[in-house]
């Protein structure tokens, strides 16, 4: 004969409440803001760029929420609004710019024993298989673009084209932010 007891405490209520405070203490995720003009500087790459680090790891009790699914941590990455001529790979003059600054942060001693992804993306206009290949040049030209100018270790950059699956601006899918390249930190 199976009993079944009825027990009212008030620990899952209390573990409820931590919950949701703990929940809405933690720091919204960052967006994927588009660093352009005055904003691509050596402080703000570092910072983007940079991991946080490892936590001290303690025994402690993670109270989550049942089904909740586990969230990994985003990669530190920092999108750029890089210009491109219409169907060209070729980097512009405003470009090269902002590239001087990116392998100035590259060279810093803070982010000297990471590689980096380069992924170039392509707004949806054209065919998918076009948008691919274009936003894989446009990531080899600034892959090689920091390799033959500022002399960054080839092994620390892996160029990859996106295509247009990362919008940034659904809203507007012609937007200058998602036509972009965005540098994401390697984690070990």
């Amino acid at each position: 004969m199976t009993r079944l007891f009825r027990v009212s405490h008030p620990l899952p209520a209390l573990a409820l409440a931590l919950s949701a405070t703990l929940a809405a203490a933690q720091p919204a995720p960052q967006g994927d803001a588009v660093l352009r003009g005055n904003k691509v500087t050596e402080s703000n790459l570092l910072d983007a760029l940079t991991p946080d680090p490892e936590p001290v790891v303690t025994r402690s009790l993670k109270v989550t929420r049942d089904g909740a699914p586990t969230v990994p941590a985003r990669k530190p990455s920092a999108s750029l609004l890089i210009t491109f001529e219409t169907n060209s790979a070729e980097l512009t003059a405003p470009a090269k710019k902002q590239l001087d600054v990116v392998a100035a942060a590259l060279k810093n001693d803070r982010l000297a024993e990471y590689s980096f992804n380069v992924e170039g993306h392509a707004d949806p206009r054209g065919d998918a298989d076009t948008n691919l290949s274009l936003s894989q040049q446009r990531a080899d030209s600034v892959r090689a673009y920091l390799i033959s100018t500022h002399g960054i270790a080839a092994e620390r950059l892996k160029a990859e084209g996106r295509g247009d699956r990362d919008l940034l601006n659904r809203k507007v899918p012609s937007a200058a932010e998602n036509r972009r390249v965005t540098i994401v930190t390697n984690l070990r």
